[in-house]
């Protein structure tokens, strides 16, 4: 019998090894970028900065897709509920859209509002498998630890 209600999570839900490669894997551009921003020299740091910013959409578009995925497989799917998973990845987007027409420094401080605005509707959504909100935080604090490292160079040297 198929029902729109969702069967519990357990409390505490291993994850498994392999996710944890991916989700490291996917983390690992960030503070490489971060640190070649800050610490590299001027041929470096820009196109750092245009690695981290592109990499913050790819993220978060794959962030938002998991969470449309997860609600359009139900057998109702709620309309606010996969409008909200489509957000981040507009916002991250359109603001690299934006970039050489806005101070970098709000590019990369509006690319840490989008990604925690993505970490809070995980963390609040019901029905989701118990290992994707520690799975989600560890993304998001490694890119906004990174993007955070961005933002102080770009305010370092004017660019905000």
């Amino acid at each position: 019998m198929v029902t729109d209600m969702p069967e519990p999570a357990p409390p505490y839900e291993p994850i498994p090894p392999a996710l944890w490669a991916i989700a490291l894997c996917a983390l690992a551009p960030f503070p490489i970028a971060a640190i070649a921003y800050g610490w590299g020299g001027a041929d470096v740091a820009r196109p750092a900065l245009t690695v981290v910013l592109t990499w913050s959409g790819v993220v978060l578009a794959f962030l938002g897709g998991v969470r449309w995925g997860m609600e359009s497989g139900r057998p109702r799917p709620r309309a606010e509920r996969l409008l909200l998973s489509v957000l981040s990845p507009v916002v991250a987007w359109t603001l690299l859209a934006a970039r050489h027409r806005i101070p970098d420094g709000w590019i990369i401080g509006g690319c840490i509002g989008a990604f925690l605005m993505q970490w809070l509707f995980d963390h609040q959504a019901p029905d989701v498998p118990a290992r994707y909100p520690r799975l989600s935080t560890a993304l998001t604090a490694g890119a906004c630890i990174s993007l955070a490292v961005c933002l102080d160079q770009a305010m370092k040297t004017g660019h905000v």
